[in-house]
């Protein structure tokens, strides 16, 4: 078994613990009522810093953007600046957080306590219990968006629970019929699409799309084939699922949580990989944390 397949299965026992220990100070340090806040990220934490961006302003906490570390941001006199960074030693996260102006909180969401990223912030939420070894992050950014989601109101004790069934289950795509792969969302879940992609072509080295869930006729739709398969996380449109299956290509429809389903698509990333020979855990090129001389 290798050690993404131990860290996607061990998910539902981490969010038991997260929501067992971690919900006040997640509260306290995500909800920030009022503030005009700015979310940074880099890789998977970009697509998380999206996702928490939708989730916390549609709950009606205050401004949120998001914005990648690694990219020119506009500075808009944001009041806090959270950063996200499994490894917390990120250079475009470090440089990020050293060009800030003065008196802005900084908040920093890591799995490593001793960092230049923790270092640098005024406050940090550490999961370092969510931490894994793998160059592919599968329960970090999981267990942050299900912390943010419970901070923001959301009851969220069921998804363990509903998370070890339906990862217990078989995930019934024959991965060899597949070499394009597509995935779709809406509002919060746009941003897990992005990181299901991502997985696709990290663990797998594969063809991987994601797009909002209606843009998708707009464009990409072209592409389609009997060899693609398009995954929707969250809602779903009948009428797009029609204009889809028209080209030849499977859909598959959410029929659990969308982060649950972040979690099936991680799984179908490390089937395809091992399909194809290739270790999920050490993808080419790639490096656990991004440190630029």
């Amino acid at each position: 078994m290798s050690l993404t397949t131990s860290e996607i299965e061990s998910q539902p026992a981490i969010w038991r613990h997260a929501i067992a220990s971690m919900i006040p100070q997640a509260s306290a340090l995500l909800t920030l009522p009022g503030a005009r806040v700015l979310v940074l990220g880099c890789g998977t934490s970009a697509f998380v810093a999206e996702s928490f961006a939708a989730l916390r302003e549609s709950a009606g906490f205050g401004i949120t953007d998001a914005a990648y570390a690694s990219e020119p941001w506009p500075w808009r006199d944001y009041d806090v600046v959270i950063v996200l960074s499994r490894s917390g030693t990120t250079t475009e996260v470090v440089d990020a957080l050293d060009a800030l102006p003065a008196g802005v909180r900084t908040i920093a969401v890591t799995g490593v306590a001793d960092s230049p990223v923790a270092d640098r912030a005024d406050d940090v939420l550490l999961l370092d219990f969510a931490d894994e070894e793998s160059v592919v992050q599968t329960r970090f950014p999981t267990t942050f968006l299900l912390l943010a989601r419970a901070a923001f109101g959301e009851n969220v004790d069921e998804l363990p629970d509903q998370a070890e069934a339906a990862l217990a289950l078989p995930l019934g795509i024959d991965v060899a019929a597949y070499s394009h792969f597509v995935y779709l969302g809406s509002g919060w879940t746009y941003g897990l699409a992005q990181e299901a992609a991502l997985k696709i072509r990290e663990a797998a080295q594969a063809w991987s799309e994601s797009y909002p869930l209606l843009d998708y006729r707009h464009g990409p739709l072209a592409v389609a084939s009997d060899h693609t398969l398009v995954w929707m996380f969250g809602r779903a449109e009948q009428s797009l699922v029609d204009d889809i299956e028209v080209t030849g290509a499977h859909v598959v429809v959410s029929a659990h949580d969308p982060l649950i389903e972040l979690a099936r698509a991680q799984q179908l990333a490390v089937a395809i990989a091992e399909h194809r020979g290739l270790n999920p855990d050490q993808p080419r090129h790639l490096t656990r944390s991004i440190v630029l001389g």
